[in-house]
C-alpha cells in the first residue's frame, strides 16, 4: 500500500555557490525555507519538480523534500533537511555564523 502524500518543497543547491536554495511559488530560488512553496499535491509536486530539474544553469541535485507545516512555516522533518539548511558542522561559520 503506498504512503499518503506529505507537504513537500522543492530543494537543490545553486549552481555556482552551492548553498541550498528552495524554489518558491514564483519560481525564484530561495535561500530561505520560509519563502519555499509548499506542495500538498503529488501531481503538482511531479510538475514542478519537472521543471525545476530542467533550470541546469541555476541549481542541481533538484528533489523533493518533505516538510511539517509550524505556524504557516515550513519546517523540515527529517534531519538530513534540517543540516543542510544551517550549514557547514565542522566550525561556526556562514548561515551558522548568521543566527
Amino acid at each position: 500500500m503506498p504512503r499518503p502524500f506529505t507537504p513537500k518543497v522543492i530543494t537543490a543547491n545553486a549552481l555556482i555557490e552551492g548553498d541550498v536554495v528552495y524554489l518558491t511559488e514564483d519560481d525564484r530560488w530561495s535561500r530561505a525555507l520560509a519563502e519555499a512553496e509548499v506542495i500538498t499535491d503529488e501531481a503538482h509536486a511531479e510538475v514542478r519538480l519537472l521543471d525545476a530539474s530542467a533550470r541546469h544553469a541555476e541549481a542541481v541535485g533538484v528533489y523533493l523534500a518533505d516538510v511539517a507545516l509550524k505556524n504557516g512555516t515550513p519546517e523540515p522533518t527529517h534531519f538530513r533537511e534540517e543540516f543542510r539548511r544551517t550549514g557547514p558542522s565542522n566550525y561556526f561559520h556562514g548561515k551558522q555564523a548568521e543566527g
